[in-house]
């Protein structure tokens, strides 16, 4: 009982501080990311970096590069000139949201689609990337599209994604396991543990590509567009942020970009979601 007391007198300290943590990271968030990022010459993007083609870390040097990766910094540099410093948080598609609403990260560029409920509680810009859903098997599977994840299949996602709520309503009788990143997930599937690994096409191609024993079969049966997230708020931020996603599609930065991450990528030039 003693020991109990010593300690109690310290519970309202502790109450204090972490009230005072998150006013201060509230205050962050809604803070003008545009007046900010000109005051100190940078920003802060939530990215993957398990996520290849989008963002994946270089273990040679500790960099984390993609499409996303490429499409932040040129915007960037068109909203706060060429010499900002940008900086980058790795995300997953579970903490991204919670990432930016605690001001950790000033925007979000992470194979985001831009969905209805997500509205509700961050702005978009204009659409970047068109991808939609399938499906990844390993060569030679029965496994041939979406319609052929009957009962007594197992499918794999990544928890925090729309991708997982989609492939319930789209086959209903097929069990979905989750798991927490798409590393663990495709080491999942190449273990045996799931018939199929369903997510966003694009990222699907990367571990094709990575994996040619594993193929992207089907057609897409959802539309995932990918856009860029902010804080509600951020009304002229973002402004410049679309901006600079017209300019770089008009002066052709954007097609440099895709074809950069893209141009090799079996079957993307053929994909039903252009």
């Amino acid at each position: 009982m003693r020991r109990l007391k010593k300690w109690l007198w310290l519970l309202p300290l502790l109450a204090l501080s972490l009230l005072l943590t998150s006013c201060g990271s509230n205050s962050l968030a809604a803070e003008s990311v545009l007046q900010r990022g000109k005051e100190t010459n940078s920003i802060t993007w939530g990215v993957k970096n398990d996520t290849r083609l989008f963002g994946l870390m270089d273990i040679s040097d500790g960099e984390i590069k993609g499409f996303d990766i490429d499409i932040a910094k040129e915007v960037s540099r068109r909203v706060f000139g060429q010499n900002v410093k940008i900086n980058f948080v790795p995300v997953t598609s579970q903490t991204r949201i919670p990432l930016l609403k605690n001001g950790n990260v000033d925007a979000i560029i992470a194979t985001m689609t831009n969905t209805p409920d997500r509205r509700k509680v961050v702005d978009f810009s204009d659409t970047y990337f068109n991808a939609g859903q399938s499906i990844l098997v390993k060569k030679g599977s029965k496994i041939k599209s979406v319609a052929d994840l009957k009962a007594g299949t197992k499918v794999i996602g990544v928890q925090g994604s729309n991708s997982v709520q989609n492939i319930k309503k789209v086959a209903p009788d097929a069990r979905v396991l989750q798991l927490s990143d798409y590393a663990q997930a495709f080491t999942a599937l190449q273990s045996g543990q799931g018939d199929a690994l369903t997510t966003d096409n694009g990222i699907l191609y990367g571990m094709s590509a990575d994996n040619p024993d594993y193929v992207v079969v089907g057609k897409t049966f959802t539309k995932e567009p990918y856009a860029i997230a902010v804080n509600k708020g951020q009304r002229d931020f973002l402004d410049q942020v679309n901006l600079a996603l017209k300019s770089m599609r008009a002066d052709g930065v954007y097609k440099q970009i895709e074809d950069k991450w893209f141009g090799n990528i079996a079957g993307f030039s053929d994909r039903s979601d252009k």
